[in-house]
């Protein structure tokens, strides 16, 4: 089996796609499965546009409403997570996770899937610690601050994560876990990024609950993004297994951004995706804890007089495998729930948010909430149901089991099972950040034989630098040392640390 794994996308998926083209042929290979890092941005429409929280200078369509429409197919089953540069609204509708497009599938806020026999796991959003501890109460309409909070990590998906005691073969998040320097080449790490000195030696770069599970769940291998450089690590755990970490460049000319993992042939199975029972049953077992409430909710822990250790039991297991019957995640279940790109139409906010039924069978099935259906509810709002009427969206008629409950056929609609509590306020933080314009380059790097080979041939136009008033959002910007020597001295060595033979990846230097 052979995965294509892409660092922040930027809604670029037709070069994305095109630079695997090029690989396969270029390499005589077939890649089985894409997964992205996060800021994959699944803009279908202006609305969704304006769900960013970027600059307007850099509020641009892209690409990814031509896979949403219809317009094209992805050519390879897609897997992301989000990141910080994503239509916050859409990804709201999944927080379960869900097809945002026919072959392009999202994990949700924190999620876990099967492809064949490997077992690929993922925490969306980026790491603020002021806003780790809150419930999931932001919704459409966004204020500055929620439209920024929407996508920081919660602590429930984390403790979920957790949760889990079956082995993880591949883990993604969009930060890096707080630490993993430790376990790389630093030093060429700053000759490349030297603003990230201060935060490397306070050991305050990259994400905490990314850093416990790294290890607690021990993943073979672990990808992230987000500083927009490439980064190595080989992380051996107290029980002697190890951890393959790398780290991938924005969709950018001369930047690392694509990597080529080889899976040995006992992962292959059937290549199908689905749904994970492990994650299922914790998703059931801790329902009860999720809050929408603008406040500090605190998970369960030892010495409390409730569970607090919902790993799953044998017959925990096996009563999901009764409530869902067949785990494969089809592709026919997606539904387009908002209208498809038209330039000429308004570029206004997202208001209402719509109910998506694959979020809707989820819930019903499993018993769980929807989040965004709770916070609704306690504003006494309901969500907006796909519309039947307009060309351009998908019918709720169409697709009965993705519309209707599988109890008695009802109009869609989910019960809710935890009672709607008061009214939240708004969290008056803010974080700032900035959006870069993409263009695309590849790296091909086998990660068992460790050999790489030359760059995919790509358009190399930079795009307009950008000043940053904040220090540590020089990293979208800083360009890499490689970057500024002539493509015609490429050649191909190893990291310069003494520690670089023990790493996992070798580092292709310009």
């Amino acid at each position: 089996m052979k995965i294509a794994v892409e660092g922040c996308a930027h809604g670029e998926l037709e070069k994305i796609y095109e630079c695997i083209e090029t690989l396969q042929h270029r390499e005589n290979i077939k890649i089985d499965l894409l997964i992205c890092c996060g800021d994959f941005q699944s803009v279908r429409n202006y609305q969704d546009l304006r769900a960013m929280a970027v600059p307007e200078k850099y509020l641009n369509m892209c690409t990814f409403h031509k896979y949403y429409s219809g317009e094209k197919r992805a050519p390879i089953l897609t897997i992301f997570i989000g990141g910080n540069h994503e239509a916050s609204n859409y990804l709201q509708e999944l927080p379960y996770g869900g097809w945002v497009a026919p072959n392009i599938y999202y994990l949700g806020r924190a999620g876990v899937v099967m492809f064949g026999n490997l077992r690929i796991g993922g925490l969306s959003g980026i790491f603020k610690g002021h806003d780790y501890l809150q419930g999931l109460w932001e919704c459409p309409p966004y204020s500055q601050s929620s439209l920024r909070s929407v996508y920081h990590v919660r602590s429930i998906d984390v403790f979920r994560l957790s949760q889990l005691q079956e082995k993880v073969h591949v883990m993604l998040s969009h930060d890096w876990p707080r630490g993993i320097t430790n376990f790389g080449d630093v030093e060429h790490l700053l000759r490349r990024k030297q603003f990230l000195r201060e935060d490397i030696e306070s050991n305050q770069l990259g994400s905490v609950p990314a850093e416990t599970l790294l290890h607690t769940l021990k993943p073979d291998y672990w990808f992230a993004a987000h500083l927009h450089c490439q980064f190595a690590a080989l992380v051996k755990h107290e029980d002697d297994t190890e951890t393959k970490f790398l780290a991938l460049d924005k969709c950018l000319p001369k930047r690392r951004h694509l990597q080529i993992l080889d899976i040995p042939e006992k992962y292959d199975g059937d290549k199908i995706l689905k749904l994970d029972v492990e994650w299922l049953t914790v998703l059931k077992n801790t329902n009860h804890l999720l809050s929408v409430k603008n406040m500090d909710c605190h998970m369960p822990g030892p010495g409390g007089n409730e569970r607090y250790d919902f790993t799953p039991t044998v017959e925990e297991k096996s009563q999901i495998l009764n409530l869902l019957q067949d785990l494969t995640i089809k592709e026919g279940s997606f539904v387009r729930t908002a209208p498809i790109y038209d330039s000429k139409a308004p570029k206004c906010a997202p208001n209402n948010p719509i109910m998506n039924p694959q979020t809707v069978n989820l819930c019903e099935k499993l018993g769980i909430d929807d989040p965004l259906q709770v916070v609704m509810a306690r504003s006494g709002r309901a969500l907006t149901e796909p519309s039947s009427n307009d060309n351009n969206v998908t019918s709720t008629s169409e697709l009965v089991t993705s519309t209707m409950s599988l109890a008695d056929h009802t109009p869609m609609k989910s019960k809710l099972l935890l009672p709607p509590p008061s009214t939240p306020n708004e969290c008056d933080s803010e974080d700032s950040l900035k959006k870069s314009k993409c263009s695309t380059e590849s790296t091909f790097i086998s990660i068992d034989n460790m050999e790489s080979t030359n760059d995919c041939s790509t358009p190399t136009s930079e795009g307009t630098k950008k000043t940053f008033k904040r220090r540590n959002l020089s990293i979208y910007n800083t360009p890499d040392v490689e970057d500024s020597i002539s493509d015609t001295s490429s050649g191909l060595v190893d990291a310069e640390s003494p520690r670089s033979s023990k790493l996992p990846f070798r580092t292709n230097i310009l």
